[in-house]
């Protein structure tokens, strides 16, 4: 085994959507993954654009430079789909000689974005050319320990593959509870259920500075706080919510959060409320209703202004939902809160299998290396 130049195992393909059959359109992120486009395709000819197969690379090498990341990705699905026609398509010439998923795990290691920052050109981009992609070199072992490699890493890729499909389930009970009490229960006005808060930091004893993001949590504040008069900012506490009026210029989306830990500040044009009575009503099981997405489809709707649409005090009170019995409630909240924490356990294999990419190639260069020693 030793280094060998990637053009001499790859070749580009250039199968363009001439026919329009194929609209699922593509792009490709720095994590190296497929992700639907956002692209406004309206009024775009598509029959421009490359159709990609299953086992084939789809690659973005126009600013690798600039983001010191080569964006590539192997295209998994048993169904064509299209990418951009910037974008460079290339395939494995024989697979008994390089495995696709080998290279792939080639391409996810850090030490080969940076080999990849060093081919690119002197534009202000920083543009990979598929000639100077082709003369990189990497360590290809024989087939068999590309099988061995490959095994390995799907292994790990399956299993996290399975506990993510289990998070659909819970999601789907999750969802099918809301939408049953939808149609069963008695909408009630919410209004009937909230106060609000507006207690104020006079004594500046909290300096824990924060902003609500349309994801629905809250985060830290860029501002700086020494040149900040926090003495009239409005402390949200423990299980209270705060929200941004303003909707528009939002994503579509309305950005309000519940607090799940320290006190904290929020701007004074912020509206910070709570549960009055937490036995009648969780403030969990409320979040649940202003975390779906035809809650955010509501607010805008009923929101009102001309420069700036707002989604009032009024507007909230507004609301109607089912509220059933605390203990109906309470199982909600629960099997939303395994739901969640299956979520981080996920994101957290997946944040484990990638560096072992390295780990796994680094043991070809170990190999590689004691060979040369011996030769």
């Amino acid at each position: 085994m030793s280094y060998k130049r990637i053009g001499d195992y790859i070749q580009l393909v250039d199968n363009r959507n001439s026919d329009l059959a194929v609209t699922n359109l593509l792009g490709i992120n720095i994590t190296k993954n497929f992700m639907p486009s956002v692209a406004n395709t309206s009024g775009v000819d598509l029959t421009r654009y490359k159709l990609i197969s299953k086992g084939q690379f789809a690659a973005n090498i126009m600013h690798v430079g600039r983001d010191e990341i080569l964006p590539v990705g192997l295209y998994q699905s048993n169904e064509p789909a299209i990418v951009s026609p910037a974008y460079i398509t290339f395939e494995v010439k024989d697979k008994n000689v390089l495995l696709p998923e080998f290279l792939m795990i080639e391409f996810q290691r850090p030490e080969f974005d940076r080999l990849a920052w060093n081919y690119c050109d002197s534009s202000v981009r920083g543009g990979l050319e598929w000639v100077r992609f082709c003369e990189m070199k990497i360590p290809i072992p024989n087939i068999d320990e590309q099988r061995k490699y490959v095994a390995l890493y799907n292994a790990l890729l399956s299993n996290q593959k399975t506990y993510e499909n289990s998070l659909a389930d819970l999601q789907l009970i999750c969802d099918t509870y809301i939408e049953n009490l939808i149609n069963t229960e008695k909408p009630k006005i919410l209004g009937d259920y909230i106060e609000q808060s507006d207690e104020r930091n006079y004594d500046l004893m909290i300096d824990n500075l924060l902003g609500i993001s349309v994801n629905k949590i809250f985060i830290e504040t860029r501002s700086q706080k020494e040149k900040l008069d926090l003495s009239n900012y409005k402390v949200v506490r423990s299980r209270e919510f705060g929200y941004v009026s303003v909707t528009s210029r939002n994503g579509e989306k309305i950005s309000i959060a519940l607090l799940d830990g320290e006190p904290g500040l929020l701007s004074s044009t912020y509206t910070v409320f709570r549960v009055q009575d937490i036995s009648k009503l969780l403030p969990e099981y409320l979040f649940l209703w202003f975390s779906r997405p035809e809650f955010d489809r509501y607010a805008r709707f009923h929101s009102w202004g001309s420069a700036r649409e707002t989604f009032d005090w009024a507007d909230m009170c507004n609301v109607k939902l089912p509220i059933p019995d605390i203990k109906v409630q309470e199982a909600i909240v629960t099997i939303y809160h395994t739901l969640e924490t299956r979520k981080r356990i996920n994101e957290q294999l997946k944040n484990t299998i990638k560096p072992l990419c390295p780990v796994l190639i680094k043991g070809v260069i170990n190999d590689l290396s004691s060979v040369i020693i011996k030769n």
